[in-house]
């Protein structure tokens, strides 16, 4: 049996040993998701784009650095329910529980950070989400449940679990509450030496590009908190681990052909045990984050369904860790709009004719006559609210981060490609 059958298509086609006989195996080309060139122009592209509709409406959150920053925090626990998706699915466990793992993380950070500070308080997040991960393991791969009937049972026990402890840990502390917990202490931050001054000297002229360039990079290099570096720098980590070591290559070739892994030696089993514990783990991160970072405060119903956030992020960056990045990012950068400035919302429908445009004219080079119509209605639909309207309704603003998701999910659909065992109850021996 080859190793392209028991690793699946192209990104994963590599054997499960180090050494062949032809030499080291050399990272296949990926077939799926956006090449590095690609990705580039496209990143390229946006910023370009925002710049030119900054300056057309005069909205400058568009591209401040206020904005940048704000999307980055808002984005970090969405990026790491998003990667704790991505380890469990690549093991072929649907882990619809990421909501529930990360309110276990939540909680774990309240409780323990506000008495022993914000880094002890990650680490019990992090332990609490992973115990979450164990449980659906146990419940998936042992007792073959199905994947998604324990995610829900998970996402309510962890609502019930937490709200009962909360009352009875944080009633009578000081500060703490019923629903919350007393401050916790905020981790510090970091910045790159003198570039935050030079950079606002430059954003604040508002030239085009110049600045909204200037804007992105400052918001990327001053009071970023070491919570955020560690969450980017597990990012890397994942992406290593899975495509880069024999460990990761075995863990995936379970979530494609389980059973021809198995022939091979390899204990699916406990290869979907440790990618789901890992994955709880993830989730709890976010959670822990969300706590001790973004609010330093835990409190009830604080996750705001980021765990399914995280989940569509994953899908959108098609099991991949930059894809899943790149969904992240886009989730925060709309929900810090929202957040920040209502006008600069309004902004986004030109932003978003601009890109429907774009798509029209690429799906048009590849003879898609029918997509390439359909964004050009829809940019011009997009064009017209613009201007007509100097406003969009509050409720319109306040789900545009959502209604942004779905959107491009609708987009991507086509290039999706999720692991063929994806969600398959596995049976040891059942292949044969």
């Amino acid at each position: 049996m080859s190793a392209t059958s028991t690793a699946g298509p192209s990104p994963d086609s590599t054997p499960l040993d180090d050494t062949s006989s032809d030499g080291p195996a050399r990272p296949a080309k990926t077939r799926h998701g956006i090449p590095g060139r690609g990705l580039l122009l496209v990143a390229t592209g946006v910023i370009v784009a925002a710049a030119l509709v900054r300056t057309v409406s005069g909205a400058d959150d568009l591209t401040s650095s206020g904005t940048v920053g704000a999307a980055l925090g808002l984005a970090v626990p969405i990026g790491m329910a998003a990667l704790g998706g991505l380890w469990s699915e690549r093991a072929g466990v649907v882990n619809i529980g990421l909501e529930g793992m990360m309110i276990l993380g939540t909680f774990g950070a309240g409780w323990i950070g506000w008495q022993h500070g914000p880094w002890a308080g990650l680490l019990a997040g992090i332990g609490l989400g992973a115990l979450g991960g164990l449980l659906h393991a146990v419940a998936t791969v042992t007792f073959g449940v199905d994947h998604i009937v324990s995610g829900v049972a998970i996402n309510l026990l962890a609502m019930g679990v937490t709200q009962f402890l909360a009352s009875v840990v944080f009633t009578g502390t000081p500060g703490g509450g019923k629903t919350q917990s007393p401050q916790i202490r905020a981790p510090g931050t970091v910045s790159i030496p003198g570039v935050g001054a030079l950079l606002r000297g430059v954003e604040e002229r508002h030239w085009f590009l110049i600045s909204d360039l200037a804007g992105l990079l400052r918001g990327l290099s001053t009071g970023i908190s070491l919570v955020t570096v560690l969450a980017l720098a597990l990012v890397g980590v994942t992406g290593w681990v899975l495509w880069r070591t024999p460990f990761g290559l075995r863990l995936r070739s379970c979530g494609e052909e389980p059973y021809a892994a198995e022939t091979l030696g390899v204990n699916v089993s406990r290869y979907k045990y440790i990618a789901v514990t890992i994955s709880g783990g993830l989730a709890g991160f976010g959670g822990a984050y969300l706590a001790v970072v973004a609010a330093s405060i835990y409190r009830e119903g604080q996750t705001g369904g980021r765990g399914f956030i995280g989940l569509a992020a994953m899908i959108f960056g098609n099991w991949r860790p930059g894809g899943l990045l790149s969904g992240a990012a886009l989730f925060g950068y709309t929900d810090a709009l929202q957040l920040r400035n209502a006008e600069a919302v309004h902004a986004l429908l030109l932003l978003l004719a601009l890109g429907l445009i774009a798509l029209a004219v690429l799906q048009g080079t590849r003879r898609r006559w029918v997509v390439a119509a359909t964004a050009l209605t829809g940019a011009a639909a997009a064009l017209a609210l613009y201007l007509t309207t100097d406003s969009l309704p509050g409720q319109v603003t306040f789900m545009t981060p959502y209604l942004t998701t779905l959107f491009v999910l609708a987009l991507a659909s086509q290039r999706l490609r999720m692991p063929k065992a994806d969600g398959q109850i596995y049976r040891k021996g059942g292949g044969h």
